[in-house]
């Protein structure tokens, strides 16, 4: 199993997020028992190009601090909503010969869900814990609605297993 950490970055990482404090809480907790248990954590960055404010050398694309990766951890950029943009990080889960993903991260209704999906599309078991992706309000749903409709209906029993922290955690721990 290997953790993917997605698109936490700190332009987006703030109390705009749905349930911003219980966001970061699981996150944390997940991101630290995976590192004891010598689950490989990932980190993954959108880069929405040069002049954008939100591309390779601007603050608000940096990881926030919250979440910050340790020394040796991997990260990739990406440009696209899907982690699978990246052909280097495809390519290493392709060589590592992995079958399960846990993906965290931002936002919901973008980049989880593109990666969820594209994850699912290529074999992979993908497992979504509870509270560990956030996103904001949009023209269409508020960020609690929109959290809702992936991790309550559009994801379970189609591309992921969205499990409670409990669960995570005891995944983590095999």
């Amino acid at each position: 199993m290997k953790l993917l950490v997605v698109d936490i970055q700190k332009g987006i990482t703030d109390e705009r997020l749905y349930d911003f404090k219980l966001f970061i809480t699981n996150t944390c907790q997940i991101i630290g028992t995976a590192r004891k248990n010598a689950v490989e954590v990932i980190y993954i960055q959108h880069d929405d190009g040069p002049g954008t404010g939100f591309s390779f050398g601007d603050d608000d694309f940096e990881i926030a601090d919250q979440v910050a990766p340790r020394k040796g951890e991997k990260i990739y950029i990406k440009n696209i909503n899907s982690c699978f943009g990246n052909v280097e990080l495809t390519k290493y889960l392709e060589d590592e010969k992995e079958d399960t993903l846990m993906i965290v991260g931002l936002q919901t209704n973008f980049c989880i869900d593109a990666t969820v999906k594209s994850a699912f599309e290529r074999g992979y078991k993908v497992i979504v814990p509870e509270g560990t992706n956030s996103t904001f309000d949009n023209e269409y749903m508020d960020k609690k609605m929109t959290y809702d409709y992936y991790n309550k209906m559009m994801w379970p029993k189609r591309f992921a297993d969205c499990v409670s922290m409990e669960e995570a955690i005891s995944i983590l721990q095999k």
